[in-house]
């Protein structure tokens, strides 16, 4: 019986990503639903990051570190993937002589996220047999 509601809830995502809104293509019947998420921003350090900037203008290195509950590394490393994904841009400047790092959101990053969102809606939704 579960295995029956399972591939139903398959189905129905199915069927909802095909209407999709302008900008989300649409699978096709044997494509999985998880390739077409854009997997650099549903890693969710990079979520946090891109969700985190699309509503303030722009945010240091540190703030980053302190908002997410991360480390200097986990920063680095996924502040770099989404620079060259060209999500986010970055300036380095010094502050005194205390170097400063700040990140904004692009606007290829700001309509990545919307597209991304969009798509999370529409699979929620799918779920929920909406």
């Amino acid at each position: 019986m579960a295995k029956q509601s399972s591939s139903a809830a398959a189905r129905r995502a199915e069927r909802a990503l095909r209407a999709t809104p302008s900008g989300l293509r649409a699978l096709k019947s044997d494509e999985s639903v998880a390739p077409a998420l854009d997997r650099i921003i549903h890693e969710p350090i990079r979520l946090g990051m891109v969700s985190a900037l699309a509503v303030n203008e722009r945010l240091t290195f540190n703030e980053i570190k302190q908002l997410l509950h991360t480390s200097d590394g986990n920063v680095s490393v996924h502040a770099r993937k989404l620079e060259d994904a060209g999500y986010l841009a970055c300036t380095k400047s010094f502050d005194g002589r205390v170097p400063k790092t700040e990140y904004k959101l692009t606007a290829a990053g700001r309509k990545a996220l919307e597209k991304y969102l969009a798509h999370m809606e529409m699979l929620i939704q799918a779920a929920r047999g909406k």
